[in-house]
């Protein structure tokens, strides 16, 4: 399986500048490849491909002395990029989605470049991994806050406001952890509770971009004020980009943690099969995003695969309204968190049992027969 490891660099002024040229050119690249494929389908009916957009990088490299300073391999996935775009807004058209067409990226838009074959050439770790050379940068300083496991397959160098980082995806063996029979339904939300399991236990909403909201719109009115253009509104939008990625980095680390202490107990991780999407644009958008379940279910995900556990997505549909016990539906408003089910009695709370509906949808026969899951009263 492949793996990301992603550590800050610490380059110097002049290693700075180079990074920040190397993404212009890589920007210009990928606006002329894009206009390329725009003009030629516009006045000729014809379509440019990948393969023939590449046969032109020597060419753009003998002509433009600039482009030598550059990993050939690096502008080869710059013009991959564009191609990617393209097949995204044809796959989106041949779906009936909301397609999307290509844009050209503008000033502070690109903001990273990759070396496809970093295993190989183009990328090289030194000093015991406390430095990393980089083609046409230099040896960079580099944090490897923990240890690098794996063949190395790619590099991405990435700016982040102020910010450098490198991000390598290796190939590694997965490590399964010790078999656990034990099932556990979540069901996640977005206040008071983050994630309420089918046991009764509830992990607090951290609410980390709430937490900051003040302190962030203090800082966006000041953006606001500044002169486009000048230091100043530079030095403010730094201010306002350090902010959303400590709220960033402060949700990130939260559900890495969730999510491992569930991969480290259950064999089985039984969540609803949401429509994220959708929901990120409704009513409770806000809660939504500040929660970030995409990112908790994704990183659930490959922790339970290199694991040897199983995440299952079950269908979401009347979980709070039935009851676990007798399976009695009863539609109740949100702001009744703790109910009796007028037929069997049970004094049941909203999301415990939410939870543990979750868990008795689940498939959980290793042959793919539905059979009951431990502590589901439901079956």
């Amino acid at each position: 399986m492949r793996k990301a490891f992603k550590y800050r660099l610490y380059p110097t002024k002049p290693q700075r500048r180079d990074l920040d040229k190397t993404l212009m050119l890589c920007r210009q690249l990928y606006n002329a490849a894009l206009q390329e494929r725009r003009d030629a389908y516009k006045k000729a009916g014809r379509t440019v491909g990948f393969y023939e957009q590449k046969r032109y990088l020597p060419e753009i490299r003998a002509e433009l002395p600039e482009y030598k300073h550059i990993h050939s391999q690096v502008l080869q996935n710059v013009i991959e990029r564009v191609d990617l775009a393209f097949k995204g807004f044809f796959r989106r058209v041949k779906a009936g989605q909301k397609a999307g067409y290509p844009r050209f990226k503008g000033k502070g838009r690109y903001d990273s470049f990759t070396f496809p074959q970093a295993g190989t050439t183009g990328v090289k770790l030194q000093d015991g991994g406390r430095r990393v050379l980089l083609y046409g940068i230099g040896s960079v300083k580099v944090k490897l806050h923990r240890p690098l496991e794996g063949k190395i397959k790619t590099a991405t160098v990435k700016r982040e406001g102020e910010h450098w980082y490198i991000i390598f995806i290796t190939e590694v063996d997965p490590k399964p952890l010790p078999p656990s029979e034990e099932a556990i339904g979540i069901d996640l939300g977005t206040n008071p509770h983050f994630l309420v399991t089918s046991e009764g236990e509830m992990v607090e909403a951290p609410r980390h971009f709430q937490k900051a909201e003040e302190k962030l719109a203090k800082a966006q009115r000041e953006l606001s004020r500044k002169k486009k253009g000048s230091n100043r509104r530079k030095k403010a939008r730094l201010k306002v980009a350090k902010l959303h990625r400590k709220i960033a980095n402060q949700r990130r680390d939260f559900h890495h943690k969730v999510a491992r202490k569930l991969v480290n107990r259950y064999g089985t991780i039984v969540h609803e099969d949401l429509n994220i999407l959708a929901l990120s644009r409704s009513y409770v958008a806000k809660g939504i995003h500040d929660a970030g379940w995409a990112q908790f279910l994704a990183i659930l995900a490959y922790k339970a695969e290199e694991a040897g556990r199983r995440v299952v997505g079950v269908d979401p549909k009347h979980t709070s309204q039935d009851c676990p016990v007798c399976g009695h539906r009863e539609k109740r408003p949100l702001w009744v968190r703790v109910s009796t089910c007028p037929q069997c009695s049970t004094l049941l709370h909203r999301d415990v049992a939410a939870a543990q509906n979750i868990l008795a949808r689940a498939w959980t026969g290793p042959s793919g027969v539905a059979i009951p899951c431990p502590r589901s009263p439901g079956l």
